[in-house]
């Protein structure tokens, strides 16, 4: 999290800097869609290769903005001294500013010393009627909170993984989905997001769909998403399915088979961070 006495200019107007993002192909605010395209289509703007950083603040009046730059390189240093504790001025020149876009995309729960609560800006009549920016409500599911239940499980692995035991999958397949005996939904939904990550191999999807991080030892932390559906998995161990039609739910698929080689394939092709 950014030091508030951070500012960068902004519309004139000085900015006290909260919290930033990257947005790149191997990287970006997983609420803002399944693929970097459609992340950057979210906020109106074109999928460059080398990709963005959003900053997230408040103006001088407490309202809202984010602050896109093209200094990628800016905004991941100062992300990664903040993970480490660590104090870091992220100021962007002026010429890097992409856009100042009103709202936040992301939950940002913290907010600047001696201004106004934060609240959206006063519409500008030069936006049309494009709405401030805005996170997914907590309250209901959709793919937005899909894609943010996969990010928890990614970030918590060592969590959700206890709550699995191995001995209670059906020993030869992979497409099993829930612990033997367990009550819900059949695995179709399973199988089906199973097909469409194994015809990622023969038809490539749009970048970033399949992301690749670093995980414990030689493992990664794979994620991929599609129409509906978001997979997280560990390269050496089971994955974790969600689905926009079970609100909710988190099912398992077991290695089996057949698993570890598509984790594997997708690996290769997965988009990995610089």
């Amino acid at each position: 999290m950014a030091g508030t006495d951070d500012a960068v200019a902004a519309d004139d107007d000085a900015l006290y800097v909260l919290t930033a993002a990257l947005l790149t192909p191997a990287k970006f605010p997983s609420v803002l869609g399944d693929d970097y395209p459609e992340a950057c289509a979210a906020l109106g703007l074109a999928p460059l290769a080398t990709g963005y950083g959003l900053v997230l603040g408040q103006d001088g009046d407490g309202a809202r903005w984010t602050v896109v730059v093209d200094d990628v390189s800016l905004v991941a240093v100062a992300i990664a001294s903040w993970d480490c504790g660590m104090e870091y001025d992220l100021s962007p020149d002026e010429h890097t500013v992409v856009a100042a876009l009103p709202g936040w995309p992301l939950a940002v729960a913290v907010a600047a010393p001696g201004v106004p609560a934060p609240h959206d800006p006063e519409p500008d009549p030069e936006d049309g009627d494009r709405a401030p920016l805005a996170p997914p409500q907590s309250d209901s599911w959709g793919p937005a909170q899909r894609r943010l239940g996969a990010d928890e499980i990614a970030l918590q692995w060592a969590v959700w993984r206890e709550q699995v035991d191995d001995a209670d999958f059906t020993p030869d397949s992979s497409q099993e989905t829930r612990p033997a005996g367990s009550a819900g939904a059949p695995p179709t939904g399973v199988r089906r997001v199973l097909a469409e990550a194994r015809a990622y191999l023969s038809t490539p999807p749009p970048l970033g769909r399949v992301r690749s991080s670093f995980a414990t030892g030689d493992a990664r932390t794979l994620r991929a998403d599609g129409p509906g559906w978001s997979l997280v998995a560990r390269t050496d161990d089971i994955a974790f399915v969600l689905l926009d039609e079970e609100p909710g739910e988190v099912l398992p698929v077991g290695r089996g088979p057949e698993l570890p080689s598509l984790l594997e394939a997708l690996d290769r092709m997965a988009v990995r961070p610089a």
